[in-house]
Parts: structure tokens; sequence; C-alpha cells
């Protein structure tokens, strides 16, 4: 792929991607599919929208790109207002410019790679958008490929036909919906790099649906969780991973330990009662009241294993005994599941297969634990019942 900065050429003489301003999107409809969404994404950012399938983050993509309109809301990007609903706003696909790449290509089956390039030129004059298209389709590594018909490629090389169709037409915002699903995972891993490496030639927003975690967290800057067309809580992988705004967030994110706890105050501190045990929390507890039931969760990169042959990092903090119920070896890493009594709750977290062959773990032993005072998050929300 030639390489250039965000503000000259590229090095093929393909002209560039304009760069453009912030991306920002407000969204309401009680139906058919409800939504109440609201994020941004940057020039330059890659926003990746994740969350169950049905959760409306296809329908946002295509209200972005004008393929749908919905009841309320207000789309812009940089100067430009998309839409806007009460002004009555409503710009059309072709005039907002936004280049998508969807899950099965959507390439024109009667159409070359190149011919299907060229269908995203028409901003430029007839005779030079054959050679443009190669130098999109060089761009993408597709070099003498531009005769060949969609169903003359393979997975991986359709995908980039679609990514290449999108930028030729110098999108003012890239959107991918599900673009690596439909290939095999060696192929998936190569796109991922190739887009990583687009994006520091780029300076456009970039919005990913994805219902990959892993793929959100490599790819992305920041991350919008969606649930039932609501946008609950947007913020780079570390703090939603580690501050999660709720439980459901948590558990959107498959974040395992969310427990329900009570605020006490005992020998003039305050402490969060679980079950039988007593934790220390480093903050957050000034702000409740003692007796206050209340939900929390601790990453399971909190979670210390004590060891015999020597101390572990905060052994004296939070120190909870268990018995292993789950133990999955799962390359260099094992999962574990330990049985708190004390608390009638179980515990999950990782740590690496040689650490667990160490330690001579299996299904049934009793272990103890520390669950770091820094790493407890306490939860806005009052715990319904059981949050194990």
């Amino acid at each position: 792929m030639a390489e250039r900065n965000a503000n000259g050429p590229a090095d093929d003489g393909t002209k560039l991607v304009p760069a453009t301003g912030r991306l920002e999107v407000t969204v309401r409809q009680a139906g058919p599919i409800p939504l109440d969404a609201h994020f941004h994404c940057d020039a330059g950012e890659l926003l990746a929208l994740v969350g169950p399938s049905g959760s409306g983050k296809t329908t946002l993509l295509r209200a972005i790109a004008g393929l749908m309109t919905p009841r309320e809301g207000r789309i812009a990007c940089g100067d430009d207002t998309w839409l806007d609903i009460e002004a009555k706003v409503a710009l059309s696909p072709q005039q907002r410019r936004a280049g998508m790449v969807f899950q099965d290509y959507a390439l024109f089956p009667h159409l070359t790679a190149r011919q299907n390039v060229m269908v995203a030129l028409g901003h430029l004059a007839a005779a030079s958008r054959a050679a443009c298209a190669e130098r999109w389709l060089a761009r993408m590594h597709l070099e003498g490929l531009g005769e060949r018909y969609p169903w003359q490629l393979s997975g991986g090389q359709r995908q980039r036909v679609s990514l290449a169709r999108a930028l030729a037409r110098e999108p003012r915002a890239l959107l991918l919906d599900e673009p690596f699903s439909a290939v095999d995972q060696v192929t998936r891993r190569r796109l991922q790099r190739e887009l990583a490496r687009l994006r520091e030639q780029i300076r456009i927003p970039i919005v990913l649906v994805t219902h990959d975690l892993d793929e959100a967290v490599a790819l992305a800057d920041r991350l919008c969780v969606l649930h039932g067309g609501n946008s609950l809580q947007t913020g780079d992988a570390e703090t939603l991973f580690r501050r999660p705004a709720s439980a459901e967030v948590a558990r959107l994110l498959d974040r395992h330990n969310v427990f329900a706890g009570q605020v006490v105050e005992e020998d003039g501190a305050r402490w969060l009662r679980w079950g039988a045990l007593r934790l220390e929390v480093a903050q957050g507890l000034d702000r409740l009241t003692p007796g206050q039931r209340v939900a929390w969760y601790l990453p399971d990169s909190d979670v210390v294993l004590h060891r015999g042959d020597r101390p572990a990092r905060g052994e004296r903090e939070n120190p909870v005994l268990g018995r292993i119920t789950e133990m999955v070896v799962l390359g260099g890493t094992t999962s574990l599941a330990l049985a708190v009594e004390d608390a009638d709750a179980t515990l999950r977290f990782d740590i690496s297969t040689h650490a667990a062959r160490r330690s001579g773990l299996c299904r049934g032993a009793a272990v103890q634990v520390s669950l770091l005072a820094a790493g407890i998050h306490l939860l806005p929300d009052e715990p319904p019942g059981d949050t194990r």
C-alpha cells in the first residue's frame, strides 16, 4: 500500500481522501427499530459500535449513510449537516458521500473489479476513471486483478475491492459493517492489519460495526456499547473494561465479576459487605450511605492468586478463600472459576497456564486470592437481586 502522510499525496498518484471534521450522531425513534443513541467520531479516529445482535448497530450505520431516516435526530460531519429532522434537512446518500463497506461486499456481479471501483468515480472525468480505479486496486494489493469478476475473487479480495470502491469516492466518513466476518481467520487478520495501516493515511471518521470484542479492542480508539438501540457508554477499552457505567455494560462486554454488596460502617471506616466477607474499597464508598445495597464489579486482572513459594502482589488486600470449580486451558491462558462459599458467589479470572501448572492448580483445589481494593468499581445502579 502506498505510503503518505495525512497532508500529502500518495506515492502512486492516487488523489487523497480529503480530511474532514468530527462526525456527530444523535438519533431517536420509538420504532419499528427503537433507537436512542448519541456518539461522535473525530477525524482520523476509529469508533467501534459493539453490542449483541439486534442492538441497532447496522441501523445506525444506515442512518449515517442516509439509507434510512430516523424519526428524530441530527447527524453532522464537520461543518455540514447531513440530517436535522427538526430543521427538515435530510441529504441524500450521494450528497453525504459516506463510504460504506458491507459484510457481504455488495459488489455488482456483472462488473469487473475495476468497473466496481469506477462506479464510485462519477466525480471524475470519464477518461480518467479506469486509471484511477487501477491505482485504488493497487493500493489494496489487487494489482492485475482488475479484469476479474467478483465470483473469480476470494473473499478477502472481494472485501478489498469493496474498500477500494468506498475510498475512491473520497468519502467524508468511512462506515464498516462487519467487514471481516465473511472471511477465514487468516484473511481476517490480514485485512485488520491493512485497515490499521490505512488509518495512518486518511484523516476521516471511521465507524466500525463488529460483534468481535477482540477485534474492536485491537482496531478502535474508542468503543460505543449499544443495547436495544441505546448507547449505554462510550470510551476507550481500558476505561470500559475497568470502569463500566453499569452492570448491564459489564455483561455486554463479557465481564463476569459483577456482584451484589452492601455498604457498612465498622471500626470507624466504611467497607463493602459481600456475603460474610468485609472488603476494602479504594474509592467510592464515601458517596454512599451505610446500609445501602450496591452492585460492584472487579476486573479479573485485579484478582491475585496467592502463591505458596513467595508473596504475591497485594496479598494482604481482601484475602478470599475459594475452591476451583472450573479450569479451562486455552493455550497460554488458563481460565478459572472459584466458588467463594463465604459470599455464595463464583469469581472468574485468568492466569498464565505456566503459573497454573507451577502452582499445581486443579479442579476441586482450595486456593486463596486477593481482590485488589483499587480495582473494585462500585456501580451506580442498585442490584435488582442476585447479580452473580
